[in-house]
């Protein structure tokens, strides 16, 4: 275990506006995304940490943003920024607990090197855009050359883009190659693992970007590991999430973790983002991939179980959960 004190966790990301009818018909505005990635590392690290979101808003919701993060405790609101006065503003209608129609009116501008420049020294770089443009390529691998810290990917960012009219669509990741030496952790699902692994030439085009099947999780895995990924994690709804590392034989390994239960669903907006905080933070805490993603199994989960943020339990709380769900060992 890793010492606790003074480390930095910069998230970076939207924070949309979000107009949210959930799949049981209730309806509230929200702010998300890098919100919920923020509120569960603050929730996991230590007072003497910091959590540093590094974001475009609009300058109507500034002040609403900090006000609401700034309960946290622990997070650093300096980059946070609103002077191009441009955000992300979405609308959500859940059809089930997991499918969601999406509309976008509202584009922050994307984060650049000059952005994460009062951040590139950070423990970690949590980043989880939800559109293609957000984070670009070039940013990583500024803080690949720059910095020092642990790269997280979440890959729902450059497997969308934005139609005409606002529709958000599906974006296969073509340039994949071209971002895998720059991230050390890569999380997805299992749509986003398929709209960025493509069959041989000669293959069904109908398959292309459609959910991968598990049996060629592996070698997906494998491929990204080649080209300089770490561990890439592909969450599985109600199976939990699948783990892949390369081992002391050099071969790829698989671990499944099992999802932890959530008795009563509430809302799944965030889930994805709060189990890129739990696997940053398990990673940080334990250089263990497999505790990373119970980490992040764990975050998820408390994300389901409420709509607000006090819904995130401390690391005291969040560790039992874990020891509850997988037994006394935290590590392999």
């Amino acid at each position: 275990m890793t010492d606790r004190s003074h480390r930095t966790v910069a998230v970076l990301g939207p924070i949309p506006r979000d107009h949210v009818t959930t799949h049981r018909g209730e309806v509230f505005d929200s702010y998300g995304c890098v919100t919920y990635t923020t509120a569960a590392l603050a929730a996991l690290l230590g007072p003497d940490d910091r959590v540093v979101p590094v974001v475009h808003v609009r300058r109507e919701d500034q002040q609403v943003i900090e006000d609401l993060l700034g309960e946290l405790g622990n997070v650093d609101l300096s980059l946070v920024r609103s002077h191009a006065d441009r955000g992300d503003v979405i609308d959500l209608t859940y059809l089930d607990q997991n499918r969601r129609e999406e509309l976008q009116a509202g584009f922050m501008p994307p984060i650049t090197a000059e952005d994460v420049a009062p951040v590139i020294g950070a423990d970690a770089f949590v980043c989880v855009p939800i559109t293609d443009y957000e984070v670009p390529v070039a940013t990583l691998a500024h803080l690949r050359q720059h910095g020092t810290g642990t790269i997280l990917l979440d890959g729902h960012g450059p497997t969308v883009s934005v139609a005409p009219g606002g529709r958000r669509t599906r974006r296969l990741w073509i340039d994949r190659d071209q971002w895998l030496p720059h991230v050390d952790i890569l999380k997805m699902n299992l749509e986003e693992a398929g709209r960025s692994w493509f069959p041989s030439p000669g293959g069904d085009p109908a398959a292309v970007g459609a959910p991968l099947p598990r049996a060629e999780l592996p070698r997906f895995a494998e491929h990204c590991i080649d080209r300089g990924v770490r561990a890439v994690c592909v969450t599985l709804d109600e199976d939990g999430c699948a783990l892949y590392e390369r081992g002391p034989d050099g071969a790829v390994r698989e671990h499944l973790v099992p999802r932890i239960e959530v008795p009563d669903v509430v809302d799944t907006t965030g889930c994805g983002d709060s189990f890129a905080a739990g696997l940053a933070y398990g990673h940080l805490q334990f250089a263990d991939f497999v505790a990373a993603a119970r980490y992040g199994n764990a975050m998820g989960a408390q994300r389901a179980s409420g709509p607000g943020l006090d819904v995130y339990l401390d690391l005291e709380r969040t560790a039992r959960q874990v020891r509850s769900a997988y037994g006394p060992a935290v590590v392999r």
